[in-house]
Formats: C-alpha cells, sequence, structure tokens
C-alpha cells in the first residue's frame, strides 16, 4: 500500500529509472495521474505536462464507464459493456459530446493558450494513479501515438493485470510496480486517495517548468 500519490510517483520514478529515456515527457491523466507523474517526471529529470480524456458513463449510471474520450478525436468503447446493456455508440453520442466539451474546458484550465508539447520524436510517459479497466488510459495512448513520440510507454503505481496485457499492445512498455492478479479498487492501495483539486494540478504544473519545447 502506499501512503499516497506522492510516495506512488516516487516509487514508479524508480521502477523506470535506467531506461534510455532522452528528455522525456511526461503526462499525468489529470487529475489523479498528475501528482504522481510530478514525482515521475522529477525523477527522470522530464517535462511534466497534463493529459485529459473524460469517462463516457452508462445512461443514469455515470460512475460505470463504457468508453472515454480526450479533446479531439474519436471515442472508444468497451464492446463487452456495451453489449452487456444492449447500447451501441449512437445512444451514447450526446454523452460523448458533452464529455468532450469538459475535456477541452479542462484543458483550457490546465494549459490556457500555451502551446501544445512538443511530442515528435521524444520519449513518451503516460503516468495515471492506478489502473482499472484502463479505458481512459487506452484513448489518450492512442492520441499521444498520433502525435510521433519515439517511444510511448504508460507506468502507474498499480494496474489490473489483465488491463495491463490489453494495453501493452498500444505501447513499448506497461510499467507497473504492483500488479496484482485481483486489483479490488485502485484506492485500496492508497492511506491516501482523496480526491485531486484543480488547484493541485495547477500547483504541480506550476511547480515543473515546461522544457523542450
Amino acid at each position: 500500500m502506499f501512503a499516497d500519490r506522492r510516495q506512488a510517483g516516487q516509487q514508479l520514478a524508480a521502477a523506470l529509472a535506467g531506461r534510455d529515456l532522452g528528455d522525456p515527457v511526461v503526462f499525468g491523466l489529470a487529475r489523479g495521474g498528475v501528482p504522481v507523474a510530478h514525482q515521475v517526471a522529477h525523477g527522470l529529470g522530464g517535462q511534466l505536462e497534463v493529459a485529459v480524456a473524460r469517462k463516457i458513463g452508462a445512461p443514469g449510471q455515470p460512475e460505470l464507464g463504457l468508453g472515454a474520450i480526450t479533446s479531439d478525436g474519436p471515442a472508444i468503447f468497451r464492446e463487452d459493456a456495451l453489449r452487456a446493456l444492449s447500447l451501441t455508440p449512437e445512444d451514447l453520442a450526446e454523452t460523448c459530446e458533452a464529455e468532450r466539451r469538459e475535456a477541452r474546458r479542462r484543458l483550457w484550465l490546465y494549459r490556457g493558450d500555451a502551446p501544445a508539447p512538443a511530442v515528435a520524436g521524444r520519449d513518451v510517459v503516460l503516468v495515471d494513479d492506478g489502473l482499472a479497466t484502463g479505458v481512459t488510459a487506452r484513448v489518450m495512448l492512442r492520441a499521444l501515438r498520433e502525435l510521433g513520440p519515439r517511444s510511448l510507454r504508460l507506468a502507474v503505481p498499480v494496474c489490473a493485470a489483465e488491463a495491463a496485457e490489453e494495453l501493452a499492445q498500444e505501447v513499448d512498455e506497461v510499467v507497473c510496480v504492483h500488479r496484482p492478479s485481483h486489483l479490488r479498487a485502485v484506492a485500496f492501495w492508497y492511506r491516501d486517495f482523496h480526491p485531486v483539486s484543480d488547484d493541485e494540478v495547477l500547483l504541480a504544473l506550476a511547480e515543473s517548468p515546461p522544457t523542450g519545447r
């Protein structure tokens, strides 16, 4: 169990050490992944950036994630979950557009009018505080891959083994500190797993001046 996201990030940075990552860009999935990514970027001497992807919830059950979407690009869905609820992507079109608008709003809040980070030809690490279904990470990884990085990694302190195996097809490497066969819930692995605020995200970004742009 991790004390908090700070400690988790420090252990994750240690797990990533020794790789040939020249001038890496470390993206933290907002919001919970940013404090973890802050420590990873510090440990690797890399550039900290924020990534925003939004979960697409089921009708009447917004916490049940059926897919995910970024500020640009197509949504992706968990086909098994759609079948179980007898839904199609078209049934979720309105929800998708609402979540896309929210993703754009949050990107503006965190980044303002600053240009998007330079990614082409660089080593990219996407960080979250944990991996359960992997749908949010998957949509962000595909968006990052489109930008032409030299390498692309997913790094999380704790991950469901099945999700990690599936996402290994999307990246050059999945790095987990703990990979239990039964995850239970990401929160179970932290003593302090408070909801991360926008102010915490902004503070982490402010403490890590962007480089390499």
